[in-house]
């Protein structure tokens, strides 16, 4: 399992009770991607650039990572992973969801109130869903931290982890940057419509 793969199946467990943009998670599975690629050794950071390994990358064993590591820009200057985020970020989600869904670790699901907004999706009972569940419990800083990114860890009492690794460091306060700048700009089109809408109304509309 991969981080991106954990973070989907703890974000989209029905069990709790988290709502979550696609938006927003797109984002964070691509910081998840640069977080694993590094532990891999196929990137370094140089300052906030994404700088991959030397050739053709290396299969990782997983064929998201893989199709993420083959999406490098690998001429310099390289890319920021500011920019990493918004381009490889751009429907990520929901293809990690068909991805996950083909191999049946999510399956859909007929029940009310169910918090996902991609749908009726849910992580099947498997040893993936174990392992991510796992892992959440155990707190591991990385899953943590972009977890309370998306919110997804306003119920931890404890205070935010830390993360010893700077480059690591580096790519989750950009996917936190990102994330807030997405949930700003969704919120000043709300205010705008709902201006728009008063406009239309009119007096006592």
């Amino acid at each position: 399992m991969t981080t991106p793969r954990d973070l989907l199946i703890i974000t989209m467990d029905a069990e709790s009770g988290r709502s979550v943009e696609q938006g927003e998670l797109s984002l964070a599975l691509a910081g998840a991607e640069i977080v694993d690629l590094l532990a891999a050794g196929a990137v370094g950071l140089d300052g906030d650039h994404i700088v991959p390994e030397p050739g053709e990358p290396a299969p990782l064993g997983d064929p998201l990572l893989d199709a993420a590591a083959e999406s490098l820009v690998r001429e310099a200057p390289y890319e920021s992973v500011t920019d990493w985020l918004w381009r490889r970020g751009l429907g990520l989600s929901a293809g990690y969801q068909a991805v996950l869904e083909e191999e049946g670790q999510l399956v859909r699901q007929r029940r009310r109130g169910f918090s996902f907004r991609a749908g009726e999706l849910a992580p099947a009972d498997s040893a993936a869903r174990r392992r991510a569940e796992e892992r959440w419990k155990s707190e591991d800083p990385v899953l943590v931290l972009l977890a309370e990114a998306l919110g997804g860890g306003d119920d931890r009492d404890a205070d935010a982890p830390d993360v010893a690794d700077d480059a690591v460091a580096t790519v989750l306060a950009a996917v936190n940057d990102a994330v807030a700048e997405l949930a700003g700009v969704r919120q000043r089109r709300a205010i705008e419509n709902a201006a728009f809408d008063n406009i239309w109304r009119g007096p006592g509309g």
